[in-house]
């Protein structure tokens, strides 16, 4: 089961480490993880996405509660928050692909950020399942070259 934690820690030296050692030393991958500074300049949201049990998770989101420097930890569950992922990608294309292309680009509301004779880099930002279906279609077409940013979550009440 995969899960999206949002981590509020203090804005300091060394919290990243000691958080995703955490993670590691319980033996979890983390899928994605995101971290930048909140409104407030002294803290930082961290989105972490890892797949495990509930049990489990649950001991791994106790201990990271316990963390020097880590404010709060939330564990969200389906619609309980909104989340985005951003994607460039390099997408190669011909005089007879360019136009197929371009319409699933705004079928999926992607843009064209950068324009080559037989490369486009296109930004696309949306859910997890968006994001997926998005560039399964462009690998028909080759992808030379990706980056993600990972998903970046926030929680639909007003109190997480």
């Amino acid at each position: 089961m995969r899960h999206t934690l949002s981590v509020l820690v203090e804005n300091r030296f060394g919290v990243l480490t000691r958080v995703a050692g955490m993670f590691s030393g319980r033996g979890f991958n983390i899928d994605t993880l995101n971290v930048a500074p909140t409104i407030d300049p002294s803290m930082s949201r961290m989105t972490i996405v890892v797949r495990g049990d509930d049990k489990v998770l649950e001991q791994v989101t106790k201990q990271t509660e316990k963390l020097v420097d880590v404010i709060k930890v939330d564990d969200f569950r389906d619609d309980e928050f909104v989340d985005r992922e951003l994607v460039l990608m390099r997408v190669n294309v011909t005089a007879q692909t360019r136009s197929e292309v371009l319409q699933i680009c705004d079928v999926f509301r992607a843009k064209i950020i950068d324009v080559r004779l037989d490369k486009l880099v296109i930004e696309i930002t949306g859910n997890e399942s968006k994001v997926s279906k998005f560039i399964e279609l462009m690998q028909n077409y080759g992808i030379a070259d990706i980056t993600r940013t990972g998903k970046v979550a926030l929680s639909r009440t007003a109190e997480a």
